[in-house]
């Protein structure tokens, strides 16, 4: 069985990724590209995590303000780096902690993505 290694997107590359579902079929490397993202919020412990840095207030949060999902803190930061790897979440180191970020423009393409060609 062969694995299949995808690069690490970035979230400018998540936010250009791609058109609306319903504009036209997606390209195999739009496909791809889209898969990576969504295969990295079908955890439910991923989803939370996303979930609370997208909710905390100013945008961001220290990884102290978010680890508590029933996890250890060495799975939190697992989930995190599968998260950052799919290109949702961006990080900054600040002395001992690591802040996380999701960029707006990632929540906008990913809504984008779900909604109908042509609607606002």
């Amino acid at each position: 069985m062969t694995t299949k290694v995808l690069p690490l997107l970035e979230p400018e590359a998540v936010a250009a990724c791609c058109p609306p579902l319903s504009e036209r079929p997606l390209t195999a490397e739009e496909a791809e590209r889209t898969a990576v993202m969504f295969k990295a919020l079908g955890d439910p412990v991923r989803l939370r995590l996303f979930s609370a840095v997208a909710s905390h207030e100013g945008g961001e949060a220290c990884v102290c303000d978010i680890s508590d999902v029933g996890v250890s803190q060495p799975t939190v930061s697992h989930h995190l780096k599968k998260l950052k790897d799919a290109g949702l979440l961006s990080s900054e180191r600040r002395g001992t902690w690591v802040y996380y970020r999701v960029e707006p423009a990632v929540l906008a393409a990913m809504g984008a993505l779900l909604t109908r060609a042509g609607s606002a």
